[in-house]
């Protein structure tokens, strides 16, 4: 099976078969918890369905994993504690790998039940932590390596909130706010396709993995390959998706709708008659039918035009009528002229009309309404939230692969040269056997999270989701080229929290997002809690 010195080949053999075991269960759980950061958002606005964000992540965790995540699993495995302590005890450094494992699975796990989404970088920080301080106490920990860690905990989530919210700033001043709008986002939008696939391809090949030998492509060589792939994609999005995306939002969003006259009489007769069908008998907010008729005149008498040419519409979500005697389908099928110049006509003066103001989630404050989002923004945001989307789940799959499999990593390592030097690479089938399990832990598992993630904690839509998954995917790829194992949770619910209060406090549910906070305040000691518990039994049976 696999070679290994003389002194470790039956002693230590079962702590590497049940390693193997545990890192699956912490790979499932980091899956099932950690993805959601990921494909969350997308979901919550509607672009993809569970479905569609499982097949890509499976793909792009697996991808990301293989080719990124072999930095962060090194610092995992040595950068939190000083492993030369365990020179002369490498059997306790195996167990403590193995009780790490246990005590960030069992947390993640419980996590994931309770629909919370915590950090795995905190759970195996904090799980190493336990072990290291039973083995060897405090000396045993290397506080610099650890320091660096816990302060880009608290940094990461700022550097991702801010970075979204001005990205989202962006948009809404220079696309959304603008009469053309659509002209302007599709302008945009090879830049913004270009500046994604040169961040990425950078990232890959720059101090790339070494069993792929990409770590000896010269600097210039790296800048080169990814200014020329992005100027590609760039060239490839202006000539041909482009005017694909044009013709398709034109024709969903801006093209008259037959049976329609230039004074919008087709926008009057379907807000008219939206309003007879959206029926329902909890009335809250009584106005008079007088109101309806002058809100339908006053508001439509406007052609047809582009979302940004002409003010939005109203927005109400629902509107109820209590007639007596009124046939509904009859009332369904009648033209503008009959959808609200008979409304009075037809003895409605006198009816009721109650207007459902939207019901917050528990604890969810109540949002003022506004208009929803442009149509021609939803449609071409997202395009570019998949895109982005597509992106973070890379970034994650190359950062919290380690929280998986770092310490097996170790263990394997260890097993193979016999010594706590653990000189040797990160193994790329390690690195895709954590992969894996982090996409079966999705599939089986991912949709408690990622409702949290995507339409819980504020109301989501493509264009700020799009600046949601750029900003926070920007900061954890940043993070993962330079070793540092950040959280993906926090940069995620960082940004957010960011671009939610842009759009308003009041957006926020502050509630679910200090129960999110809690979590991770309790994350660490629990985990290494956890993790120090089974040490100490660890080392009283062996």
């Amino acid at each position: 099976m696999i070679e290994s010195s003389a002194d470790f080949s039956t002693e230590v053999l079962w702590i590497v078969v049940l390693g193997f075991i545990v890192s699956f269960f912490l790979a499932f759980g980091v899956g099932a918890n950690d993805v959601a950061n990921s494909f969350g958002t997308s979901v919550g606005a509607k672009v993809l369905t569970l479905r569609q964000a499982c097949i890509l992540a499976t793909i792009c965790e697996t991808a990301g994993a293989i080719l990124i995540g072999y930095k962060v699993s090194d610092t995992v495995r040595k950068g939190i504690f000083d492993v030369e302590m365990y020179a002369d005890d490498s059997k306790n450094l195996m167990l403590g790998n193995l009780a790490a494992l246990f005590g960030s699975a069992c947390w993640t796990i419980l996590a994931t039940s309770l629909s919370l989404p915590i950090s795995g970088t905190h759970s195996i920080v904090g799980a190493v932590v336990g072990f290291s301080l039973v083995a060897k106490g405090l000396n045993g920990i290397n506080w610099s390596g650890l320091g660096k860690i816990v302060v880009s905990w608290f940094v990461s989530p700022l550097l991702s909130g801010v970075f979204s919210a001005l990205i989202f700033y962006s948009i809404k001043e220079l696309i959304l706010n603008k009469r053309n709008l659509l002209d302007c986002g599709l302008r945009s939008l090879p830049a913004f396709y270009a500046f994604t696939v040169f961040i990425n391809v950078f990232s890959v090949l720059h101090d790339g993995p070494r069993v792929l030998h990409f770590h000896l492509i010269p600097l210039w060589a790296v800048c080169t390959l990814s200014v020329t792939t992005a100027v590609i994609v760039a060239l490839c999005i202006w000539c041909f998706f482009v005017p694909y995306l044009r013709a398709n939002i034109v024709s969903k969003i801006v093209s008259p709708v037959p049976g329609s006259d230039k004074n919008g009489s087709a926008v009057k007769e379907s807000i008219c008659l939206e309003a007879v069908a959206s029926l329902d008998h909890n009335q809250e907010t009584i106005t008079s039918i007088n109101s309806l008729q002058s809100t339908c005149s006053s508001t439509v008498n406007t052609p047809i035009k582009t979302y940004g040419s002409r003010p939005p519409l109203p927005f109400v979500t629902q509107v109820s009528l209590s007639p007596e005697g009124v046939d509904r389908q009859n009332m369904r099928r009648k033209r503008c002229h009959t959808g609200c110049d008979r409304c009075k006509r037809r003895s409605l003066a006198s009816l009721e009309v109650a207007i459902l103001e939207s019901k917050p989630r528990p604890g969810r404050p109540e949002e003022p309404l506004k208009p929803e989002e442009p149509p021609e923004a939803v449609e071409l945001f997202s395009f570019l939230q998949v895109l982005t989307a597509i992106f973070g789940s890379f970034a994650h799959g190359g950062n919290d692969v380690s929280n998986a499999i770092g310490p097996l990593v170790a263990l394997f390592i260890i097993y193979n040269e016999g010594s706590v030097a653990q000189k040797a690479e990160t193994p790329i089938w390690i690195l895709l056997y954590g992969g894996i399990g982090i996409s079966i832990g999705l599939w089986v598992w991912g949709r408690k999270v990622i409702q949290t993630i995507g339409e819980d904690l504020t109301k989501v839509t493509p264009s700020n989701g799009f600046s949601i998954e750029i900003g926070a995917a920007f900061t954890v790829l940043l993070a993962s080229k330079i070793g540092i194992p950040i959280s993906t949770t926090h940069c995620k619910v960082g940004s957010i929290v960011f671009v939610g209060w842009v759009k308003s406090a009041s957006a926020v549910d502050w509630r679910l997002f200090r129960g999110i906070v809690a979590a991770w305040v309790f994350t660490l000691p629990i985990a290494g809690g956890l993790s120090a518990a089974i040490m100490a039994l660890l080392m009283h049976v062996t």
